[in-house]
């Protein structure tokens, strides 16, 4: 069961986090209030970096960032690490 719990909040963050991305490219076309950085890491560090990353190339917002394009890819081998541990623990 708290599989379930985590693939919705998987789910719903990521939504959260293509929305954000797509929103904050947005307004930085239309000159307008921006989304923080720290927002956006916020985000990708609760569960959303994968389609945070995903979008951010999709759109071409933020890859010229170091600090995204490595900082998303890092945070997701770690969420994949924790997520692969846990899932070690409750399967056994």
């Amino acid at each position: 069961m708290p599989w379930d719990w985590i693939a919705a909040w998987l789910i719903a963050v990521n939504v959260w986090a293509v929305v954000l991305t797509a929103s904050d490219k947005r307004r930085a076309k239309q000159g307008r209030h921006r989304t923080p950085e720290s927002t956006l890491f916020l985000v990708a560090v609760l569960g959303g970096a994968a389609g945070m990353y995903l979008t951010m190339q999709a759109v071409r917002h933020k890859t010229k960032h170091r600090r995204f394009m490595w900082g998303l890819p890092l945070i997701i081998l770690l969420q994949v690490v924790c997520l692969v541990y846990f899932a070690s623990l409750f399967l056994r």
